[in-house]
């Protein structure tokens, strides 16, 4: 395998900079390199962004760039671009567009045939996502929640029967209602948060959300929740069974024929599906 060590900033070109979460050690040299070489950085706050190219001696004009005016902002930044100027965005911490401001750019700059050239580096859910010990993939990020509640509810619906883990973030102040409501609307399953990722107190908290819901936590720092997916009980596998052996056979398949598939589609063995269908 090839490794490229050379990176050259290029203009007309959109940079997608991922900057550290809590760990100045996180930043890459490409990313470093990059800061130090393109024309304008963009960031949700120039105060946060200041420091950290302070840090690392980097020297760049720097313009906000916030979910409040991102829309605005984009045919403005899409011009200079054009106009020759290497751009390049970052977010306060760590992936510039995960639950950050920067689709509208980026998609603007894709319809006007612009580079979008990603930058890697640290992110809280991929991060957490990675020490959970939760099934890995496939995963669901949604992100931050509504904070009322009948709309959090609205949402969580949507993942009852789903059997991928969902990672949500969260504030530290509304953790504890937040669990209670995912207890109430998703059920008993494993939980896992994580807070201070790669900072002194980075912690874990494993548990059911039975459990969980009814800690105290720490009410400093960001939370991201991982949830485990919903996990079919016998009783529903052998609904879902009935229903697909039912639909096979309808379409006219044979009874061996149609077991195989629902074996296939269900991940079992054909012996399986045969036991569930004829024990009534």
């Amino acid at each position: 395998m090839k490794v490229q060590n050379s990176f050259q900033v290029e203009k007309n070109k959109l940079y997608i900079v991922s900057t550290p979460i809590g760990n100045l050690s996180d930043m890459t040299f490409r990313a470093i390199e990059t800061l130090k070489e393109v024309d304008l950085v963009l960031c949700e706050d120039t105060r946060v962004t200041s420091k950290l190219l302070m840090h690392f001696e980097i020297k760049a004009k720097l313009e906000s760039y916030q979910k409040y005016n991102e829309t605005l902002k984009a045919d403005e930044i899409i011009s200079k671009i054009k106009d020759g100027l290497n751009v390049a965005l970052v977010s306060d911490a760590g992936t510039p567009l995960v639950n950050d401001p920067g689709f509208t750019l980026v998609r603007l700059a894709v319809e006007n045939e612009i580079d979008v050239v990603p930058i890697p580096g640290a992110s809280a859910m991929l991060s957490a996502l990675s020490a959970s010990g939760l099934v890995p993939q496939p995963f669901t990020f949604v992100g931050f929640l509504p904070k009322k509640q009948s709309e959090i509810e609205i949402v969580l619906s949507k993942y009852v029967k789903r059997e991928e883990t969902v990672v949500f973030y969260e504030s530290p102040l509304r953790i504890s209602k937040t669990l209670r409501i995912m207890y109430d609307v998703l059920g008993e399953r494993k939980c896992v948060l994580a807070r201070e990722i790669t900072k002194k107190f980075e912690t874990f908290y494993r548990g059911m959300l039975s459990e969980m819901h009814e800690l105290e936590f720490d009410e400093r720092g960001e939370y991201v929740i991982l949830l485990e997916g919903h996990i079919q009980t016998e009783k529903e596998q052998t609904i879902d069974i009935d229903q697909l052996m039912g639909e096979l056979i309808a379409s006219g398949r044979e009874e061996k024929e149609a077991l195989k598939i629902v074996a296939k589609k269900l991940g079992v063995h054909k012996s399986e599906v045969y036991k569930a269908y004829k024990i009534k």
